[in-house]
This record gives structure tokens, sequence and C-alpha cells, in this order.
């Protein structure tokens, strides 16, 4: 992170004095940030302005010249006429840049099945490629090239959701009159997920907190799961429009089972006192894991479900790559992952009081408790047993929304 900084620290002072810089003030210019920094000063001035390590050290030389004020520096006054010296890489072959391009932007320049396009693109590799190519050129010459081309080291950015689904927008404002008719009818509406497993044990969190100078938590160095404390999975229920939360914390796998269990749990702790009169419930969800709209299992732990709870339960499920939508991501998630920042979680008592512990400006209650069932992952559900569930799809989108039918007890 030092070493990017510097970087770029001195890349940006080299734009905005090169145009104001002869052959000689250049190198010694970058002989003095050079010797500034100090060890490997030169090799980051060198990939800051692209400037060879040879000069950048001829520089320090004749610095050192300058600052002892011998007569040799008599002989280092002279500065070339303009135009004399070697002539750059560009001036000697003009289709270096073009084919320089062609492989750091194979898709959308020259061959789309350059030899590089899926390999690590370093300035030695492209030196490399180029040479078999027939252009005479070294790493140093092309990582200036790159620079003078408006090229850059960056790293990959997460914006894009997945390809949009053309319904996604109609998908949404289905969800929102379905949440709206639930809610002023009287009827419970929530927003469901699994969050990220955590490993369980003296183990460090991100983020920090305030201590005492020189007194930080100690944590293990390597985060090696503990085989006898395990992994930590949270599966979450947040009420809309009460803004209350339940998670349930599970010990071995996120199933289908262990999702809808934790919708009961959330019922009977919290749901039924908020909604007595309930006669049908709304659960908001992602596309896939545990609670997918593909997944068979599901629709058998919600039938299960709704005859638990002797309601019907509708599910609308959010569009393929559009998880972040749900409600309960930033809305309960989010201010858990801010209450633990920080805090080893020493073991699973540890996270269902910090859980619980959580609250906002505007009034949020969580509660949350351990679920230690041992749910059997890979349950194949056979077509006869699915049948067997009183799905009935609604006419928009049926796959994403649906409704599952109480039975009556026999």
């Amino acid at each position: 992170m030092v070493r990017a900084s510097a970087v770029a620290v001195i890349g940006n002072k080299y734009r905005m004095l090169s145009a104001a810089l002869d052959e000689k003030t250049r190198r010694l210019w970058a002989a003095s940030e050079a010797t500034s920094i100090g060890w490997g000063g030169v090799t980051i001035v060198s990939e800051a302005t692209g400037l060879a390590h040879t000069t950048i050290r001829r520089g320090i030389r004749d610095l050192g010249c300058v600052v002892l004020g011998t007569e040799e520096i008599v002989g280092f006054s002279k500065i070339r006429r303009t135009g004399a010296g070697r002539k750059s890489v560009v001036e000697t072959d003009p289709q270096i840049c073009e084919a320089l391009e062609s492989l750091i932007e194979p898709s959308t320049r020259g061959d789309p099945e350059s030899p590089l396009k899926w390999t690590c693109k370093s300035t030695r590799r492209l030196s490399r490629e180029l040479e078999q190519q027939g252009h005479s050129i070294g790493p140093t010459s092309v990582r200036a090239l790159l620079h003078h081309l408006d090229y850059s080291l960056q790293a990959n950015r997460k914006t894009r959701e997945g390809i949009d689904h053309p319904d996604r927008d109609d998908q949404f404002s289905y969800i929102n009159e379905n949440v709206k008719k639930f809610l002023r009818s009287g009827q419970p509406a929530i927003s469901v997920d699994a969050k990220k497993k955590e490993i369980v044990g003296d183990f460090s969190n991100a983020g920090r907190e305030y201590r005492k100078k020189g007194s930080a938590v100690e944590t293990r160095m390597h985060d090696f799961v503990d085989k006898t404390l395990g992994k930590a999975i949270p599966y979450g229920v947040y009420d809309i429009e009460s803004n209350e939360g339940w998670v349930t914390i599970g010990i071995n796998y996120d199933t289908a089972r262990f999702a809808a269990n934790s919708i009961g749990r959330w019922w009977t702790e919290m749901g039924q006192n908020r909604f007595p009169r309930a006669t049908r419930l709304l659960i908001t969800d992602d596309a896939g894991g545990s609670n997918g709209w593909r997944t068979r299992l599901w629709k058998v732990a919600l039938q299960e479900l709704a005859n638990e709870l002797e309601m019907n339960v509708t599910v609308c499920h959010f569009p393929p790559g559009t998880s972040k939508w749900n409600k309960i991501e930033h809305r309960l998630f989010s201010f858990i992952t801010q209450n633990w920042r920080g805090k080893p979680l020493y073991d699973l008592q540890t996270i269902v009081n910090l859980i619980s512990h959580t609250t906002t400006e505007v009034g949020l209650i969580v509660k949350s408790a351990i679920d230690d069932t041992t749910y059997e992952k890979g349950i194949k559900v056979s077509d006869d047993e699915l049948a067997t569930v009183a799905i009935k799809p609604h006419e928009f989108h049926g796959e994403w929304n649906y409704t599952v039918r109480k039975k009556k007890k026999k």
C-alpha cells in the first residue's frame, strides 16, 4: 500500500513537471526523489515516471557532484541540443503502440486470439511477446509506453449485478405491491436470507474498536477453522413493517429446512405476538441459496411451515442477480456487522449476544438463538413428493411468485 501510494504521488508530480523539465533537470529531479525515498527509491521512481534505472542512477551521481560542489559538475553541465540523443521507441517503431494495445485489449483491438489473452500481462511478458512479433523493446520502455497510452494497474471493481432480466423492474413492482397489500390488511410481510458463515473462535474480525493504547485483543494468526467450534450459520428474518429482526444461528448446513425452521422460530418468538390475527404470511427472498426458487426442498419445507403455522404462505423472489436489494441486507445484516466489528466471535453464545444487542437510532429490535439441529445435506425430492405440495403459481412469473396453501390436519 505504501509503495503504491509513493508511485502514485511521484507519478502525479512528474506529469505536472515534465513539460518544464529538460533532459538534465528531469534526471536530477528523478534522482532527488529517489534519494529522498531511500532503499528502493530508484525502482519506485522508475515505475512512476518510466525513466530507466540507469538514467536515475546517473542523476544520483550528478546530484552528488552538485551537493559536494566539486569541479566535476562542469562535465555534467552540458545539455543536449534539441533532437539529439537516442530516438524514442515510438519514432523508431511507429507500429509499436498498436501492437502493444492489441495485447492489452485483445477483445477490442487486433487479434481476438491473442496469445496473452489468458495470461498475466506483466511488462516482462509483454516485452517478450512484442519481441517475438519483431518489435525491440524492454520491460522499462513497455511501462513508459503504457503510461504514455494512459494505462495503469487497476484492480477489479464490484459494480455489476449480472445480466438484467427483462422483467426485473416489473418483478420489483410486483413485490412492492404485494408487500403493501399484506401490510394494509394487517398480515405479516418478512424479508429473509442467510448471512455469511462466520468462523467461531478467537479469530480476527474485520473492523476496529476503541481500546487503551497497546491493549489490542490478541487473536490467532491463521484463519483455519477450529474443528471443535466449527462455523456459525446465521439465518435472518426481518419484519418489514415493525423494524424487528430474528436471527437463528445454525451449526452445520444452510439447508431449505433450516431456513423454514428459522422462519417458524421467528413466528413463535416474535411474529405471533405482533400479528395475532394473521391468516397468511408473505416472504420476500433471494432467487438462489437454500430458499431459492429452483430448490425443490424449499417448496416441501414451505408446505411443512404452512401446515405448522396454519396459514397460507406466499413467496416472492427477487430477480436473479439482485440479492442486495433484499431489505434484510441493509436493514438488519449491515447493522449486525457494524456491531461486532473488531470483536472476535469466541463462541456461539458470543455471536447470539452481539446480534441481540444490535440497535439503531430508528429503534431496530433484534433477537437471536442457537439451532443445534443437525440438518441433512443433499436431500433429493422426487416428483411424487413435490406433487404433494399445495402450491399455486401466480399469473405473473409463477416460478418467482407462488403461494403454498396450508393443509388441514387429519
